[in-house]
């Protein structure tokens, strides 16, 4: 099983879909090198796309985290400025 949760490019997606067409290997990708995915990208093109789990890159969007994310800001802004 593979997750890259991370950041796009960490992995080589090509050799990548290469590996899961050659073997049983599960993968759960919620970022990919180049976004929206494209019609020629290999891992459209797998042997068993059941294996493969892509979801939006959005952990940062929830309501909660875009509080904290502002609350962040303004005390940053607010310690600068004393």
């Amino acid at each position: 099983m593979l997750l890259n949760l991370g950041r796009g490019g960490i992995i080589n997606e090509a050799d990548l879909a290469e590996e899961m067409n050659r073997r049983k290997l599960y993968v759960g990708l919620d970022v990919l090198s180049s976004e929206p995915i494209e019609k020629e990208h290999p891992l459209m093109h797998l042997k068993n796309p059941n294996q493969l789990l892509i979801t939006p890159h959005i952990a940062w969007a929830s309501i909660e985290a875009r509080k904290r994310l502002l609350d962040g800001i303004i005390k940053n802004i607010e310690d600068f400025l004393r």
